[in-house]
């Protein structure tokens, strides 16, 4: 029987040797960019994978989603690491998808790669011989809360219930035999080595509004329209004078955007399309921010003589991270970074769904540099490619061998210590009524 420290070093060591294959994942998918519940071809190179390490797995999860299960020496716990694949729209982005204008200028190849390379030292590092419990290596579609339009015919067809793939992965009863979770982050504007721990994330409702006017001759006879767009930008100016009311310390963000404008330039706008989160750190502020956002929306039809129609889906919930998976994760990674440059509490203004299933499960999502740019933008770009893909992929194993070493000790304890929010059911059943 090895020892705990020899389990690790097999396990890095055989992530060295495959260091390039692991690379090459991640470039591949980062050339193959794929919008959310899209992800056929990046879900074809995480089953090939699976495929190569001998380990069984479920596809079409969440309609891309894959989940495979490797076994240790008992199944008294289960440890999930997961890999986010889906991309944004960012057509400027060099490397964007041509016809969709998707590319990941948010870093999910690199959460694919380091996924699949900590499955590669696990499974052929021979260490899930050593350890006392099960591991899931889980590629989960649609992080990214989007083409909202989309997703509702998706909703509307009976493909999915929610927008976020692992909500929809929590409903469909995927994690019901998971225990904890993990997965590594990029972290934007951040070229070195650096990691984030313990951050927490905003939670927030999305919503589709469409406004109805009256077509007429936009030259000859305006005066027998009515302006959808006017209403829409009224309703835009109105949500921003509200932002001297959100308290500084609730972190509302609202940032709407029009989908559709109008149909012809000589043609008064009669079907005017927004998208928009109302987003905040708590979700009493998110309900009292949405209130006011609903009446500034209906403010600017009211003022044209225009109908509206605003319809809500179930956003994600704010992010906490768990303390002692936390501390396991930063003691793995520290021999790579250094003490230095570990930091400890800095909070995402932006959203994730791994917030619900933090309310579910004990969870992790540190964030790492070695990327440039900004996040979404056509400047994001990976520099250090052993921070983006190698490194992660040896600290979430080196923390599974922590957590499933000596009988499990360590993840049943936090296990045992966890106080969830929600179980799945009553999970589902808190945002079809909050809705």
């Amino acid at each position: 029987m090895m020892t705990k420290e020899q389990i690790k070093k097999v396990v890095c060591d055989t992530i060295d040797k495959n260091r390039c294959d692991i690379i090459e994942i991640g470039e591949s998918i980062l050339k193959h960019p794929e919008l959310g519940f899209k992800e056929e071809e990046t879900s074809k190179i995480v089953k090939q994978v699976f495929n190569s390490l001998g380990i069984s797995f479920v596809d079409n999860l969440a309609i891309t989603g894959v989940k495979a299960q490797c076994h240790g020496r008992n199944h008294d716990l289960t440890v999930a690491i997961l890999g986010e694949m889906d991309a944004v729209i960012c057509p400027a982005h060099p490397q964007a998808d041509p016809i969709t204008g998707a590319a990941h200028s948010c870093g999910h190849n690199a959460q694919i790669a380091s996924m699949l390379g900590a499955a590669i030292g696990l499974i052929a590092g021979g260490a899930m011989n050593e350890l006392d419990g099960d591991v899931a290596f889980m590629a989960v579609p649609a992080e990214e809360f989007v083409e909202l339009e989309y997703r509702e015919k998706l909703k509307n067809q009976g493909k999915i219930k929610f927008f976020g793939g692992k909500q929809e992965l929590i409903r469909l009863g995927a994690f019901d035999d998971i225990d904890m979770a993990m997965m590594v982050h990029s972290q934007a504007n951040t070229p070195g080595k650096k990691v984030f721990l313990k951050g927490k994330s905003s939670g927030f409702i999305g919503k589709t509004v469409i406004y109805k006017g009256k077509e007429a001759h936009a030259g000859g006879a305006p005066h027998e329209g009515i302006n959808a767009l006017n209403a829409a930008m009224i309703s835009i100016m109105s949500i921003h004078a509200l932002r001297e009311t959100f308290k500084d310390e609730d972190h509302i963000r609202v940032h709407p955007i029009i989908t559709r404008g109008g149909d012809l330039v000589n043609i008064v706008p009669a079907d005017v399309r927004m998208e928009t989160y109302v987003r905040g750190r708590s979700i009493d502020a998110v309900v009292s921010a949405n209130h006011k956002v609903n009446r500034a929306l209906k403010a600017g039809a009211y003022a044209v003589g225009a109908e509206i129609e605003i319809r809500e889906f179930p956003g994600y919930l704010p992010l906490n991270q768990n303390l002692l998976m936390s501390k396991l994760f930063e003691d793995n990674i520290r021999p790579f970074v250094g003490k230095e440059n570990i930091v400890y509490g800095v909070d995402m203004i932006g959203s994730t769904d791994i917030g619900d299933l933090s309310t579910i499960l004990p969870v992790i999502q540190p964030t790492i540099g070695g990327f440039l740019g900004a996040a979404h933008s056509r400047d994001f770009k990976i520099v250090d490619l052993e921070a983006a893909y190698i490194i992660p992929a040896k600290a979430m194993a080196m923390t599974i061998v922590d957590l499933l070493f000596d009988g499990a000790d360590k993840g049943k304890k936090i296990k045992s210590s966890f106080k969830p929010q929600f179980d799945k059911n009553s999970y589902v059943n808190m945002w079809e009524q909050f809705l």
